[in-house]
């Protein structure tokens, strides 16, 4: 969130991605001699029959017939944005078997490698544009390796890149065969009109699809799913399958839910069933101008003070001042603003601190800076009698050490304090205690992509960097509201980019946090969806408080789709998210600039 005029800080975090990737591309290995049995498993890799068997990103690859290396097809594969022109394919591999992968390309910067290997995943690339050269590399599976992923790919800001000749060889592998039956099937959360299911993932399933009644109702890629728009005090028969290329399962064993009864739907925290959440711009101004606690309308439902800022960096010391009259001449008193803070609680309005914002950077690095977040983060509480805590962590707060790879199991310190700390907080303040996060599209959806420094280090170790802190306090989180601004391309579950500004974006980012995803692609690291009832969509109220603005037409269809599936546009969701809560935007003062044309549209979508 900003204080001043909209920034974009995604290139920059991506230039500095890029620039540790190409400082850590990797020699070409020899091929060893292929072995009587080995065959070349890649298929059409020379492209003379198009794209068949190819997945290229968006709309970036295509077969020319010039020029080519050899036969009359090659692919031609143009980096646009932030979209590197990828195209892969799926290859079934033997356990424990050696394999070569080679293609012949032209262009710089043109990568060649495999994912999925059950070992070291491999790369090479060349940095030389101008005649065909060969890339090769080899790698081993592991020990339950039955498929690999292999792939080309240019990078960001350079010419179209060819590719031909693609073979990978090495020993068949065993034919595609149908997925056992899931086990272990079970129930994480009950509401009064979703049920959240998870079940053991199975191996070689490549999707799963989710039965109600013995009626198909969702399908999920990883071993979890939301099942929405369900009635309130109900019994419901749930069951789930596997599928890959081969077919379908059998159906698991069936359980039994029965929802809740109806109600405001926000559990403990007792938010409205369709919640507005907003941040007030109460330490400082901009050229949104101050807006007193006891002028914020009543359509706001979650009003978050902004900021609580640190006294330094890595102090983890928070504290939190009304703005200064000589920055803000109309702001009330303290008193007058703690009186408006408890008529709003009275109406049964939420107020939090929200910790962070573009220039409050906060690195928990130490146990003494987590104990100091918790006694200077309660203080604020109390001083305010508020009720709970907003978490807006942005630029160099989060980030994981190189060698954190796994989201479920964080050991940066920065990102295990935190999840302490807070949950210290919700100890302290029981079950009525609202925690809520406003993270970037940067540190949370793009970890389907890029997960911390990566696999070969050098990227930007803030990528996905929210997610391990999200998935340990799932079960605490009240609202996630990822901020669908100020962000570049970003890929959704088609595995097409998708931009900002229009209704498409956040279809497809809220649908990526509601049906869950891989991340850094990898199948066996799946980070679960969250219930609808625990996300918002995060959205700038006006052109002037941030880049990616949606006009109110966009939202309603966005809403729409994630909650009716109608006005979907392209992009299919995995489910229809009834219970999604609502909006969030920066700010409220923003809103009140422009007059009120965000919590308007709102009230008028939701009938309030």
């Amino acid at each position: 969130m900003e204080r001043t005029g909209p920034t974009v800080r995604f290139s920059r975090l991506l230039a500095v991605c890029s620039a540790g990737l190409l400082a850590a591309g990797a020699l070409a290995a020899s091929a060893p001699a292929a072995g009587a049995a080995d065959v070349d498993l890649a298929r059409n890799g020379g492209f003379e029959a198009g794209l068949d068997g190819w997945n290229c990103a968006a709309a970036s690859g295509a077969a020319v017939s010039t020029p080519t290396r050899s036969g009359t097809s090659a692919l031609k594969a143009t980096p646009a944005g932030n979209d590197h022109a990828k195209c892969s394919q799926s290859i079934t591999v033997k356990p424990n078997s050696s394999y070569t992968l080679s293609a012949w390309v032209q262009g710089s910067h043109v990568y060649l490698g495999a994912t999925g290997t059950g070992t070291t995943d491999v790369s090479t690339w060349t940095q030389s544009p101008g005649a065909w050269k060969q890339l090769t590399t080899t790698f081993k599976t592991g020990p339950s390796t039955t498929s690999v992923s292999v792939y080309t790919h240019g990078w960001y800001g350079t010419p179209a890149y060819y590719a031909d000749d693609l073979t990978l060889v090495g020993p068949g592998g065993e034919p595609v065969v149908i997925p056992a039956a899931p086990a272990g099937l079970k129930t994480t959360a009950i509401a009064s009109t979703s049920v959240a299911l998870s079940w053991n993932a199975v191996s070689g399933a490549s999707g799963y699809n989710v039965y109600r009644g013995g009626t198909k109702v969702a399908t999920a890629t990883g071993p979890s799913a939301t099942v929405t728009g369900l009635t309130a005090s109900t019994a419901y028969s749930f069951q789930v399958s596997a599928t890959n290329a081969a077919g379908e399962s059998a159906k698991s064993a069936a359980i039994t839910a029965t929802t809740t009864a109806g109600g405001g739907g926000g559990g403990d925290t007792k938010l409205p069933a369709r919640a507005l959440v907003g941040y007030l711009h109460s330490s400082f101004a901009n050229g949104s101008g101050y807006t007193r606690m006891a002028d914020v309308p009543d359509s706001w439902d979650v009003i978050n003070l902004a900021f609580g800022e640190p006294t330094s960096v890595t102090s983890g010391d928070i504290r939190f001042a009304l703005c200064p009259v000589a920055e803000c001449p109309n702001v009330e008193s303290e008193a007058e603003f703690k009186a408006a803070i408890k008529a709003k609680q009275a109406a049964g309005k939420k107020v939090l601190i929200s910790i962070g914002g573009q220039n409050g950077q906060v690195q928990l690095n130490s146990t003494a800076a987590r104990d100091a977040f918790v006694t200077s983060v309660s203080k604020i509480i109390d001083t305010y009698g508020l009720d709970g805590l907003d978490i807006d962590f942005e630029g160099h707060s989060l980030s994981l050490n190189t060698g954190d790879t796994d989201f479920r199991n964080p050991t940066s310190p920065v990102i295990v304090n935190l999840i302490s700390a807070v949950k210290s907080l919700k100890a302290k303040y029981g079950p009525d205690f609202v925690l809520t996060m406003a993270p970037e599209t940067f540190f949370v959806q793009l970890g389907y992509q890029f997960y911390g420094s990566g696999p070969w280090g050098g990227q930007d170790p803030r990528a996905g960097a929210y997610l391990p802190v999200i998935h340990a306090l799932r079960d605490d989180l009240t609202l996630l509201h990822v901020q669908d601004y100020n962000s570049g391309p970003i890929m959704g579950l088609d595995n097409q980019y998708h931009s900002m500004g229009g209704a498409d974006f956040h279809i497809a980012m809220t649908d990526m946090l509601l049906a869950g995803f891989p991340v850094a692609g990898d199948t066996g690291k799946v980070f679960p969806g969250l219930r609808p009832d625990q996300v918002a969509i995060g959205l700038p109220a006006s052109t002037q408080a941030g880049n990616g603005h949606t006009s109110p037409a966009e939202v309603n269809k966005a809403l729409n789709c994630l909650t009716k599936k109608t006005d979907c546009g392209s992009y299919q969701t995995h489910g229809t998210w009834s219970d999604l809560r609502g909006l969030m935007t920066w700010s409220i003062n923003w809103d009140r600039f422009n007059n009120w044309e965000f919590s308007k549209n709102f009230d008028a979508y939701f009938g309030n």
